[in-house]
């Protein structure tokens, strides 16, 4: 079987790419305005792709054709969409090819505003630690796991569940499409404003997949959030929190290099648990990835213990950078205000004695709309400084765009010291000359940051690598 994937690059795209490639399906394909970290990925697994679009391309023998959501794959522009249109070849959306080819496995599905990514590889690590070889699809690079997509030998499929929309001509939250036969949410806080202007329309996609999921299938929610017990109401839940409460939480924590705590299960068993992620809302996450598997029997203990130890997360969710700096660099996915503010959090947590520097890209639509004006009072809250690049103006058009003069103006209008840059090499000789050695810098974007997440620990590394 041949599969061509047009937009391979993206993170939904290339993560089923690997799925079929590990089921050793011919699996091509094209994009562009390609960045680290999938482009070198995609290479490191010897997928056929290359850069633009040319209809000469498309495998002359192809079966399927999966065509990603953006803007640069319509008809009307797009070769290679006007080449696969003309041979009359099935064409799905990664989502529609994905929701297919998993019918009929025990699909584990992971939703949430944030922490769906680490939660869903922290838990097909966990059920490998425990013997176990389950299929998996993740929005993101795991650090632990060879690929970011797997079919597996078992029957359980562990999915990443994406709430945003399939595409412009289609409506529907991926999510809804993915058969869950267990459900795991993470948290709902209002986000992706460009297509849910309202909490409600937000919340409704949520409501939706709880209605598909049977009612006697295991629910796994983070306790905190009042919309998840709000949705819940009426159904089985297995809640889980960082705070004593129902179900699964975490007690006794001790942060450090090595954060320790206590998983206390809902009949008062206690689990010595260890971990070197950063940040409180990981520690939640952990306590919701095993609150799963022991309900679902799929771990004992001490796999638990063995794969929390070491699993070290999913790339650009505050993994370190740099090698010996001692200025250190990490990188987060500042998708939204609340991954934004967690990684914030969390680097102030493990580093309190240190000013904390963040290199800030406003990349995706919510963080450059002026309906999201106010996050800015007080997402850098602590922070010491914050270099600020332009935001990108892909789709601008379309919303309400904020320029990069009113984002500083108002950053700087919370009392944070500010400054803006027009280009990553700009902030690199800032960042030479302006740190004392003292401080800790956090990479924050979702988009490519104009390669700083690799050319600044570089510098970092080369500047302060004999402290």
């Amino acid at each position: 079987m041949k599969v061509y994937f047009l937009g391979i690059a993206g993170a939904g795209m290339s993560a089923l790419a690997s799925v079929l490639a590990s089921e050793g399906v011919t699996v091509s394909g094209s994009d562009e305005g390609v960045f680290a970290p999938v482009s070198t990925y995609l290479d490191r697994l010897g997928i056929a792709w290359h850069v633009g679009f040319d209809a000469a391309r498309v495998p002359a023998d192809l079966d399927a054709a999966v065509i990603g959501g953006s803007a640069k794959l319509d008809l009307a522009r797009n070769p290679e969409l006007a080449e696969i249109v003309r041979r009359g070849a099935p064409r799905y959306s990664f989502p529609e090819f994905l929701a297919e080819h998993t019918r009929g496995r025990d699909n584990i599905v992971v939703a949430g505003s944030f922490g769906k990514s680490t939660l869903t590889a922290m838990i097909a690590v966990l059920m490998r630690e425990a013997g176990r070889d389950p299929g998996y699809f993740i929005g993101a690079i795991p650090l632990d796991l060879a690929t970011t997509g797997h079919a597996g030998a078992d029957r359980a499929f562990v999915i990443e569940g994406d709430e945003y929309i399939i595409g412009g001509d289609d409506r529907r939250s991926k999510f809804l499409l993915y058969h869950p036969g267990c459900l795991l949410i993470s948290s709902l806080i209002h986000d992706h404003l460009n297509v849910f202007p309202t909490l409600e329309s937000y919340e409704a996609p949520f409501a939706q997949l709880l209605d598909l999921l049977p009612r006697d299938a295991l629910l796994v929610c983070a306790h905190r959030f009042e919309g998840l017990r709000r949705l819940a109401a009426g159904r089985a839940v297995v809640w889980y929190g960082l705070q004593p409460g129902p179900g699964y939480f975490a007690q006794n924590i001790e942060i450090g290099e090595v954060t320790r705590f206590d998983l206390v299960t809902p009949e008062g068993t206690r689990i010595a648990l260890e971990t070197e992620l950063l940040g409180l809302h990981n520690i939640e996450n952990i306590v919701g990835a095993c609150a799963l598997l022991l309900e679902r029997g799929e771990a004992d203990a001490a796999a638990l213990q063995r794969g929390v130890r070491g699993f070290r997360g999913v790339a650009r969710r505050l993994d370190k950078k740099t090698r010996i700096s001692s200025v250190p660099a990490y990188e987060g996915f500042g998708s939204s205000y609340e991954k934004a503010r967690s990684a914030i959090e969390a680097i102030a947590l493990h580093f309190p004695d240190r000013p904390a520097v963040v290199v800030f890209e406003p990349h995706t639509f919510s963080w450059r709309n002026a309906s999201s004006l106010a996050w800015y009072d007080t997402v850098f809250a602590g922070v010491a400084r914050v270099l600020l690049l332009a935001p990108p103006v892909h789709g601008a058009g379309s919303h309400s765009q904020l320029s990069q003069g009113e984002i500083l103006a108002r950053v700087r209008g919370a009392g944070v010291e500010a400054e803006a840059f027009a280009d990553g090499a700009a902030v690199l000789t800032d960042l030479a000359t302006s740190l004392t050695g003292e401080e800790v810098v956090l990479l924050l974007s979702s988009g490519p940051l104009d390669g700083l997440a690799e050319s600044a620990p570089r510098m970092l590394d080369a500047r302060f690598g004999d402290g």
